[in-house]
């Protein structure tokens, strides 16, 4: 079974990644040692992240899913 990639979706998820992390004043680097996920590819949406990754990050940037997701909608 082959994976579903929706690349405008994933530039969105990008956007919104990084803007939480530049809220929060932290580098890639600080989150990787932080929760030990590499948000580089990430961030350049060549990544297509599970929900769970998706769910630490939320929880490292102390935001719900739902606010995420209005987030990644709004763009």
């Amino acid at each position: 079974m082959s994976q579903i990639r929706d690349n405008k979706l994933l530039q969105k998820i990008a956007i919104v990644i990084k803007e939480l992390r530049d809220d929060k004043g932290v580098s890639q680097e600080e989150v990787y040692n932080d929760i030990n996920i590499h948000i580089g590819r990430i961030e350049t949406a060549k990544a297509n992240l599970s929900v769970s990754t998706l769910s630490a990050l939320c929880k490292y940037f102390k935001i719900s899913l739902s606010e995420f997701h209005k987030k990644v909608e709004t763009l």
